[in-house]
């Protein structure tokens, strides 16, 4: 059955907030539409004027440990960091672990033997890192996190996750009419950012009840992802009867990347491809007018990285009071009538 696609409206909210939205309003009255045009202040540059304002790094050396480098976010957070470091004067000792949680404990317990002044840990998994960022505390090494939420960290910098993932969810069961069947990638339960955007799509859900995920859910995983996601929906494609599936849903953008290979190739064309993180390779299939990617967030992950970075060195400096324990950038919604736009204003 073929339907357009409507005009989704973003929530304006934070936290324990988007509870409270869900269930204080209608879920389709409109805050404004995500595909309105976007003013110039609601996409927020980096902050280069409070890092050059920030106390010096000199002397101090900090450890960066990053999950993996795969995708553009984390890849860009992972430059950015070092250079703002690099700009406050401190020296940086940076590893990634290409994406395999037993190396990323290892890099930070080998970071822990260096003595850094601190350790910076850009993305992970929770069950797994969390005895190693106790091993952290333990040495008296401040900790800091980008996208990783941690009882040890001093300062977490993170896009409102609740507030992406309940946009995601509302675009996607508005987009097909608030009924239908959809497959969901669900390989992460462990990573912040996704648990957050998957409780956010399944509380959404509980208001439009006439939309089923398909079961078993789809296992995402980090290692040849797209092929692996191509496959993963080419089967279920096969499967099922044609017009069976509605909508694809994933808590990142490198799935659907294949995941679109899939569908865009296939007989069933109606079928709409929702994520998140504004990866290259989204942005060009969502500006593609015959393709099923139309939604996805961008992530200011420069500003991420400058924020950071910033907070790194004001607890260094004693400036602990000015460092909250969580630092929020503003996500921006992209479709297909904004993402030129987008792309032009953020770089990317």
């Amino acid at each position: 059955m073929t339907r357009s696609v409507k005009t989704m409206a973003q929530i304006v909210g934070i936290g324990m907030a988007a509870t409270t939205l869900l269930s204080a309003c209608s879920l389709k009255e409109p805050v404004r539409p995500a595909s309105a045009p976007i003013a110039k202040e609601d996409i927020k540059p980096v902050a280069q004027a409070e890092v050059a304002d920030a106390p010096s790094l000199e002397g101090k050396t900090v450890g960066i440990a990053a999950k993996d480098i795969v995708h553009d976010f984390s890849r860009t957070v992972y430059e950015e960091l070092q250079a703002k470091i690099g700009e406050l004067g401190g020296e940086v000792i940076a590893t990634q672990a290409e994406a395999k949680d037993d190396k990323h404990v290892a890099d930070i317990e080998n970071l822990i033997a260096q003595s850094p002044d601190a350790i910076v840990v850009i993305l992970g998994d929770a069950q797994t890192l969390t005895p190693a960022l106790a091993k952290v505390d333990e040495a008296g090494i401040d900790l800091f996190t980008v996208d990783f939420q941690s009882e040890y960290s001093k300062n977490n910098v993170t896009s409102d996750n609740w507030n992406i993932g309940t946009t995601l969810a509302r675009t996607l069961a508005e987009d097909i009419d608030g009924q239908g069947r959809i497959l969901a990638f669900n390989g992460f339960p462990g990573v912040t950012p996704c648990r957050i955007r998957y409780e956010s799509l399944k509380m959404v859900l509980q208001e439009y009840p006439e939309i089923q995920i398909i079961d078993p859910e789809l296992q995402d995983k980090y290692e040849g992802t797209i092929e692996d996601a191509k496959k993963q929906v080419q089967d279920q494609l096969r499967r099922l009867p044609e017009g069976e599936i509605d909508a694809v849903w994933s808590c990142w953008d490198m799935p659907l990347i294949g995941a679109a290979h899939a569908v865009d190739t296939s007989k069933d064309a109606d079928i709409g491809l929702y994520g998140v993180d504004a990866e290259p390779g989204a942005l060009d299939l969502i500006a593609n007018p015959e393709s099923s990617y139309r939604f996805t967030v961008a992530q200011p992950t420069a500003q991420m990285a400058a924020q950071s970075a910033v907070n790194v060195a004001k607890y260094l400096a004693g400036q602990t009071s000015e460092v909250p324990k969580t630092s929020y950038v503003d996500p921006v919604f992209v479709t297909k009538d904004n993402v030129e736009q987008v792309r032009n204003e953020l770089g990317i």
